[in-house]
């Protein structure tokens, strides 16, 4: 049986869901730290988790802690694309370590953002975020700004999100934290279940789709997911649905 306005299959108690969070479970900001959570998204986080056996986790190109401060709980998860782990609820958060290419990054990009207070450069455990949200008339320049850092740096991938540039190390991505987060408890011998919105999750729809599992774009694009839901707001009415099935 699938759901009516989806097209998604009924939900399952063996699911393991993973959750994008920023343009996924929140509206996009014009800057990180302005974000809006929905007041009835903790009440629906805390059902899911208990109908899917604690199986539910965030994956974020944010770090955990903010995400931890935002949701008032720390759920399992992946933040700043897999290089922040922590595998179960409340558990310690496995850090990335320090990487002089990211202090590099900054140096190089901090005259711009100086001159521009409407860019903004933001320092994550590990990886770097270039903001032109608020500029994106500015977007070829930026675009050159960092690919200028990026010369004579191996080993760093750039991801390109909705008018963000970011840096990471290139063996890490949301793909490989959900494959790790499926290889422990309560995750393991699940089926995966995986949504997101942009670029950065679509490593995350790869690996899912592997493992013959259910991967779901949030609003128009292209995308390797097999499903599509309009917005944050549908998502969220759909999550509410799946939380009572799941209760039944």
């Amino acid at each position: 049986m699938k759901f009516h306005k989806t097209g998604l299959p009924s939900p399952s108690r063996d699911w393991a869901l993973f959750l994008d969070f920023d343009g996924t479970l929140t509206e996009l900001a014009p800057t990180p730290d302005a974000v809006s959570v929905d007041p009835a998204l903790r009440s629906v986080l805390a059902a899911l988790e208990e109908g899917l056996g604690g199986a539910l986790a965030i994956v974020s190109g944010r770090p955990l802690s903010e995400i931890d401060a935002l949701l008032g709980i720390g759920l399992p998860g992946a933040g700043v694309h897999g290089l922040e782990l922590r595998e179960t609820r409340g558990g310690a958060v496995q850090p990335p370590r320090d990487m002089a290419a990211i202090r590099v990054i900054e140096r190089a990009l901090a005259p711009m953002v100086e001159a521009d207070p409407r860019l903004i450069l933001e320092r994550k455990p590990g990886a770097i975020a270039f903001h032109y949200r608020r500029a994106p008339e500015r977007e070829d320049e930026c675009r050159a700004a960092m690919a200028r850092a990026l010369d004579g740096l191996p080993g760093m991938a750039l991801i390109d999100g909705k008018m963000v540039l970011e840096v990471k190390p290139d063996h890490i991505s949301k793909g490989v934290a959900i494959a790790r987060l499926l290889d422990v408890e309560p995750f393991a011998g699940r089926i995966p279940v995986f949504a997101g919105d942009d670029r950065t999750d679509e490593d995350g729809f790869e690996v899912v789709n592997a493992m013959k599992g259910i991967t779901i774009k949030i609003g128009p694009g292209a995308t390797r997911a097999s499903h599509r839901i309009s917005s944050v707001d549908a998502l969220l009415a759909w999550l509410k649905e799946v939380s009572r099935l799941l209760s039944v």
